[in-house]
């Protein structure tokens, strides 16, 4: 049958055929802290008493860590909960466990590794809870960046500054070319100490939190930043476009902090007169520009503490935490919203959920190492001496 002969079917795509296709919306989705699909409950009830079970006769052999963006059914059993840094540091603080549970991605994990003793052992509940930011970096891809910095006649003046959220491999890359990790607490601190050393910065891998701290807090121009794409030839740049910028981004972003929109924030405050917005440094610079109030995880936190009852807040960052602060401040009058209608949970740091959890604390009770995160002694080394740099950091 040819085209001619088709017939002419009159048939209207029905509304969930719509949504499915990205051409509809759901008005049900607009849920403030909620997000469509919630997290189903563990299909086992036995295992939250499981999970006390083996951690009560694991006893002080076992740590565990809690990232604030967990479920609330992992969280729950963390002995401490914090971002990326003070965890491995709490880590770090508890030689006398041998075993670190770390609820988080595989990057945080291999920082607490670098940062505890040979005698312990650091264990990830699920080997494929990644970070997308961290992958977005390899040490070959960098490896080659820094070749075309070279080739271009501008590599000694580049110091790399690397963000805590990035693998060991780039952390030891940082190290050894005299370069500095930061968090999104002390970038600032961090960048400044680099253009003490060298004219240029490197800034790796999220693109956002060095533009962000770049033009909004040490006024430099976006026409002082670059961007690095990996995935094109020379990254994309010409040499000329190397010597006159001062800030090298690359091309990385987190998957969940970037999704966040300039309509986001227009939007939120038309549906909640009074709004205060807070955002993460991770999020776009467009998005930050708008906001009320740009800070870390902590930041954001202590914001919400000292926020007075009654006042009202849209929180760009992970949908787990904003909902357990929802949650937590209601009490005291205060009305937490998640900034965006359909940005969900970190998808990758919800695959620690409470049967992996459960399988590896009870795997250590009786004996068996699981899921052992170890990075590699030279690794180790030039990454401790970036991480040192850090700490040293005025």
């Amino acid at each position: 049958m040819t085209t001619a002969q088709t017939p002419q079917l009159d048939v209207q795509p029905s509304p969930l055929a719509l949504l499915l296709l990205g051409r509809g919306a759901d008005p049900r989705s607009e849920r403030g802290v909620e997000c469509p699909g919630d997290l189903p409950e563990p299909s086992d009830p036995d295992l939250v008493a499981r999970a006390r079970a083996a951690k009560e006769k694991l006893g002080s052999k076992v740590f565990v860590l809690g990232h604030h963006y967990q479920r609330d059914e992992v969280i729950q059993f963390a002995d401490v909960t914090g971002d990326s840094f003070k965890l491995a540091r709490d880590a770090a603080a508890r030689p006398d466990a041998e075993y670190i549970v770390f609820c988080g991605v595989h990057f945080m994990a291999e920082s607490a590794d670098i940062l505890t003793t040979d005698d312990q052992k650091v264990v990830l509940p699920d080997l494929a809870a990644g970070c997308s930011m961290a992958d977005m970096a390899t040490a070959e891809q960098v490896a080659e960046c820094w070749d075309v910095l070279t080739e271009a006649g501008v590599a000694e003046q580049v110091v790399p500054v690397s963000y805590m959220n990035s693998s060991a491999d780039i952390k030891a890359f940082t190290g050894k070319h005299g370069g500095t990790i930061c968090t999104s607490s002390n970038a600032e601190r961090a960048l400044e100490w680099a253009f003490g050393q060298g004219e240029k910065v490197l800034f790796l891998p999220d693109q956002h939190l060095g533009r962000n701290t770049a033009v909004r807090d040490m006024g430099m121009s976006l026409e002082d930043c670059v961007l690095y794409n990996p995935h094109k030839p020379n990254g994309g740049l010409t040499a000329e476009q190397l010597r006159d910028a001062k800030m090298i981004l690359w091309r990385g972003h987190c998957s969940v902090h970037g999704r966040f929109s300039l309509e986001s924030v227009q939007d939120v405050r038309e549906r909640v007169p009074g709004v205060n917005v807070l955002v993460h440094p991770e999020c776009r610079h467009e998005v930050v520009a708008a906001a009320d109030y740009v800070g870390s995880t902590e930041y954001i936190i202590k914001t919400l503490e000292a926020a007075p009852a009654g006042s009202k807040w849209a929180i760009g960052t992970e949908l787990n935490l904003v909902r357990r602060l929802a949650n937590r401040f209601a009490p005291e009058g205060k009305e937490i919203v998640f900034l965006d209608k359909t940005v969900c949970f970190c998808s990758t740091m919800n695959r620690i959920d409470l049967p992996h959890l459960v399988w590896t604390l009870e795997s250590l009770a009786e004996g068996t190492l699981v899921n052992r995160i170890e990075v590699d002694r030279e690794t180790e080394a030039f990454a401790k001496l970036a991480l040192e740099r850090m700490l040293a950091l005025p």
